[in-house]
């Protein structure tokens, strides 16, 4: 959640903000940064989120409704646009920038998905980057695992990805019981995607 207040402080004073979500998921993580820009003094702004996630994830889906929901209770001007693909696939269409803006982009446990120059000769990940970096973002979060997984050598990556998933494997199998929700929760909605 520190992305949160990265990006309420970047915007603060803005009239209508963008927010790209790479990986959107359930929108979960936009509820507390809603609720801030509704007490903003001045009242809030106009705030636009696009939701991007892969074309099989539920998830999405059903996030924006909840969104739309929380603002409209909490009287924040709110729009949502998702984007049910890959960034690897993304265009500039796709996000829909429109002048006056204050654009936020949030990539959370989104790039180490996509290859780099040393497994694709087409590079999807710079490709990403730039396309964001032409779009002048105001403010981009990152948030990423310690795990080199997208660049090649093969077995050196294996090795890096194994030890990444042991140990987190090993913290859960301590810490929860099988049978606990919040393991299942863990393992079905961040490990699993993460796959």
């Amino acid at each position: 959640m520190s992305a949160n207040g990265a990006i309420a402080e970047a915007l603060k004073g803005e009239n209508m903000v963008h927010i790209i979500d790479f990986q959107i998921a359930k929108g979960i993580q936009w509820v507390t940064l809603s609720q801030a820009l509704a007490a903003r003094p001045g009242g809030p702004p106009r705030l636009r989120i696009t939701g991007i996630d892969d074309s099989v994830s539920a998830y999405a889906r059903g996030g924006g409704q909840r969104l739309s929901e929380l603002a409209k209770s909490c009287n924040v001007p709110f729009e949502f646009h998702g984007a049910p693909l890959s960034g690897c696939d993304l265009e500039l269409e796709h996000i829909g920038i429109r002048p006056g803006e204050a654009l936020a982009v949030n990539f959370a446990f989104q790039l180490h998905h996509m290859p780099d120059e040393s497994v694709s000769t087409r590079n999807y990940r710079d490709r990403l980057l730039r396309m964001i970096k032409s779009l002048s973002p105001t403010i981009v979060t990152l948030v990423e695992q310690e795990s080199n997984t997208n660049t090649a050598p093969f077995f050196s990556r294996l090795l890096e990805i194994v030890d990444y998933y042991a140990a987190i494997f090993e913290l859960i199998g301590v810490t929860l019981p099988r049978e606990n929700k919040e393991r299942i929760n863990v393992e079905q909605h961040c490990l699993a995607r993460d796959s």
